[in-house]
């Protein structure tokens, strides 16, 4: 049974030489660093950024992360993160896909998932906050299940 996508986001990132090694292909872990850049993205987007969040009550602490490299990233390439948003009522998890801007060919898969934790006694959420899911139902491309 495929996964319910309740919306989509994409943005591009040139990668800069700061990031790759002496062979000129992405470390590993700066992948983590362009989910984030994509998933802060998506969050503008509907206005509910990390200090939206916080001025909510709440945190959004990623608490597990999955990465499978398939093909690396190089200096200078141009690469789009695609975000697939496919859990948003007891948690936040996406589904990233990196590709070649140029070609569409895929480099990378990954999924994260933050959960919302209680600014105020530090508990974990077991159902995100209303004020979460009022915000990404304003995404244009937002899909009821």
């Amino acid at each position: 049974m495929a996964k319910h996508i309740y919306c989509r986001h994409s943005i591009e990132i040139e990668v800069p030489f700061f990031d790759v090694d002496a062979m000129h292909i992405v470390w590993h872990g700066h992948y983590v660093k362009y989910l984030e850049v994509a998933r802060c993205a998506f969050l503008s987007s509907i206005g509910y950024d990390y200090n939206e969040m916080g001025k909510n009550g709440y945190s959004w602490p990623v608490v597990q992360l999955n990465l499978k490299y398939v093909k690396p990233a190089r200096f200078g390439q141009k690469i789009r993160v695609d975000l697939a948003v496919v859990e948003i009522e007891s948690c936040l998890r996406i589904d990233y896909t990196l590709v070649d801007s140029e070609s569409g060919q895929k480099l990378t898969k990954a999924s994260t998932t933050q959960v919302a934790v209680s600014l105020e006694n530090g508990e974990m959420q077991f159902q995100t906050p209303s004020s979460w899911l009022e915000a990404v139902k304003r995404h244009r491309s937002f899909q009821t299940a």
